[in-house]
């Protein structure tokens, strides 16, 4: 018993002591550094004292040295006595800063190693407390496990100082032009100017009335998603089997009339296309699940299983399953389960760190209206949806409602709520050949 109360988590001294060495003795090696570790990886208070304040110096393009190093620790309030001499004596007994990445992996492999110890501990009181049912456990399991995974923080508050350097990197990035948007571009240039792309951790509602075209909206953001970025992008269709969504696909990738595509009854021009397309598709990582039953918590367990993810697209949020949720609707009241699976839908983009993209019915509540222009009162049993969305889009097409309007292929998306900025509408070329939507300047040579 006493061997088990004296254990230490597993940390390794002389590693970290080489990592702060080195970037004492080496400064060109600090870029490397910081992208292998960071501040809660470090055991000894010290010495992530000593590496935050190295950081938060590297950030601001300050000259870093042991001299300034020990003037910032005195303004930070981190300065402790004998810190002349620790830091003298990390320099004297690194050997040299050439293995500095070998270090880096030595202190991040153990500072697996305690969060493993910490999240085991947590479970283990989760199961011994006995509260709730086993199912919602395991979902609790597997959140901590998967943040362990994608190495963010579980231990709940974290230093403004670390947050800031992270803004700042993302920032320095835009600057510098290596990225044109935060987010994933949808393929849409106006619609990108407005929201900034679709962003880590975002809810996005796109609304629209049936035969508005919002599935194939959505398609068409995944399919721009996932070429432009490579990542693996998720979508769960909850009304089209995976063969109609592949056939939507190929029809808009290769602009080959989707009615053709049900028949066989292609020339060869249209054949070539449709080639071309499914070997563009085939290149792409796209994942189709087209369960009708899934619950948001099925879909979660799901995405925290795939390496890369980039974006989730569901289709639709209606027809989703409340089961999950952690509460039972028996004679359920289904303003409040759709209201409880966006609150979860949100709290999966945050989790998954990934854009989560939801298509969403609107009410029949524009049907009376002279301007049928979707509002965000028409959210079709809205509770929280436009509480919890980030971003709402709502599609109109004007030839639905009036079969002499002027141009009978324009089309809108009307940005009913975006909390990076403006609001307003988008027009868009409707293609009902393909079952897609392009930009208006998009032209398409045969």
């Amino acid at each position: 018993m006493d061997e088990i109360l004296n254990r230490q988590l597993p940390h390794d001294d002389a590693a970290e002591q080489a990592v702060i060495g080195s970037m004492l003795i080496d400064d060109l090696c600090i870029s490397d550094v910081v992208e292998k570790v960071s501040s809660a990886d470090f055991y000894s208070t010290q010495n992530r004292d000593i590496y935050e304040t190295i950081h938060y110096m590297f950030s601001y393009n300050m000259k870093v040295d042991p001299i300034t190093v020990l003037d910032q620790m005195k303004s930070r309030g981190k300065y402790r006595n004998n810190l002349e001499q620790y830091m003298a004596e990390l320099m004297r007994v690194t050997p040299t800063s050439a293995n500095v990445i070998e270090y880096c992996t030595i202190v991040k492999d153990r500072a697996l190693m305690r969060n493993l110890v910490q999240t085991a501990e947590k479970i283990n009181e989760l199961v011994y407390e006995g509260s709730g049912e086993a199912e919602n456990m395991l979902e609790s399991a597997e959140q901590m496990i998967y943040a362990l995974r994608q190495g963010r923080n579980i231990n709940g508050l974290i230093p403004i100082s670390t947050i800031i350097s992270e803004v700042y990197e993302e920032m320095s990035k835009l600057g510098d032009g290596e990225k044109k948007l935060p987010g994933l571009s949808t393929g849409f240039a106006d619609i990108d100017r407005s929201t900034l792309g679709l962003n880590p951790g975002e809810l996005v509602i796109l609304a629209a009335r049936p035969a508005m075209g919002k599935t194939s909206m959505a398609l068409n953001i995944a399919l721009n998603a996932a070429k432009a970025s490579g990542k693996t992008i998720a979508v769960f269709s909850l009304e089209m089997s995976r063969e109609q969504i592949v056939n939507r696909f190929l029809s808009f990738e290769g602009m080959v009339d989707a009615k053709k595509l049900l028949t066989g009854d292609l020339n060869e021009a249209e054949w070539s296309r449709l080639g071309l397309a499914a070997s563009t598709l085939s290149r792409t990582d796209i994942r189709i699940d087209d369960n009708p039953t899934l619950s948001v918590a099925d879909m979660n367990a799901q995405c925290r299983r795939v390496d890369n993810l980039g974006l989730v697209v569901i289709d639709y949020l209606q027809l989703m399953q409340s089961s999950g949720s952690g509460h039972h609707y028996s004679s359920e009241s289904r303003t409040q389960a759709v209201s409880d699976m966006s609150r979860m839908l949100k709290i999966m983009a945050k989790e998954l760190n990934v854009p989560v993209v939801c298509l969403s019915q609107l009410s029949r509540a524009n049907e009376s209206r002279s301007d049928k222009r979707p509002q965000l009162s028409d959210l079709r049993e809205s509770g929280s949806i436009e509480q919890d969305a980030d971003v709402v889009i709502g599609l109109y097409r004007e030839f639905y409602y009036n079969q002499d309007a002027e141009n009978p292929n324009e089309a809108e998306a009307i940005i009913l709520k975006n909390r990076k900025g403006e609001t307003g509408s988008i027009r868009l070329n409707w293609m009902p050949e393909y079952t897609c939507f392009a930009n208006l300047d998009t032209t398409h040579e045969e």
